[in-house]
Parts: structure tokens; sequence; C-alpha cells
């Protein structure tokens, strides 16, 4: 199963982006039995889990990120969204996604920059 994401780009702080995740491979009730979420990474930093929605969309979130960050899931299509809004600088990273322990092969993820 290999997730490929899509949705980064360059953006000014305060504003916003979706980013989306498509699960390549693999069937549709192994995706659902799992917990996903977004994972993101900065340079000479630790990969951190930001967001994570469970198959019945219980979510929870990253304090850093937590009243500007939406993750919903689509459970039919094995797609993971990130809706992210009020970006700020710190938010800059690669984001990733990936069941909330790890469990799949990781993708290249898509590149996050906000500007100040």
């Amino acid at each position: 199963v290999q997730p490929v994401e899509s949705g980064g780009g360059l953006v000014e702080a305060g504003g916003s982006l979706r980013l989306s995740c498509t699960f390549s491979g693999g069937i549709t009730s192994v995706f659902n039995s799992y917990c996903m979420g977004w994972y993101r990474q900065s340079p000479g930093k630790k990969r951190e889990l930001v967001a994570t929605a469970t198959r019945v969309k219980s979510t929870n979130y990253a304090d850093s990120v937590k009243g500007r960050f939406t993750i919903d899931r689509d459970n039919a299509r094995k797609r993971l969204y990130l809706q992210m809004n009020s970006l700020k600088p710190e938010d800059t990273a690669v984001y990733y996604c990936n069941s909330e322990t790890g469990d799949f092969s990781w993708g290249k993820g898509t590149q996050v920059t906000v500007s100040s």
C-alpha cells in the first residue's frame, strides 16, 4: 500500500491549503481498519504526527495545529485530507500520510512552504 500525497505549495502566512492523500493498492477494508494520520517533517527535525482520524472520524490534533487544521477521510475511496487554515511559517514542512503507527510504506510527501 503506497500513499501519494498532493496539494502542497507556497502560501503566505494566514493563508490556506488543502492536502490530499490517496492510497493505491490494498483493499478498502484494510484502509478502514486503521486510524490514519498526517505527519510533517521539517529540516533537522523528527517527523511528527499532527492529526489523526479513525474510521468513524474521531479526530485528534497536535497542540500546534489545533483549531487551524482539520483532518478528514473518505473510507470508500481510501483518501485522507488535511485542511490547513491560518498557516504560519512554522508549519513549513514536508507533509506525509500514513497510519497512526506508520504501518504502511512512506510516500514522497508534499512540500508546504509558508512565507512570513
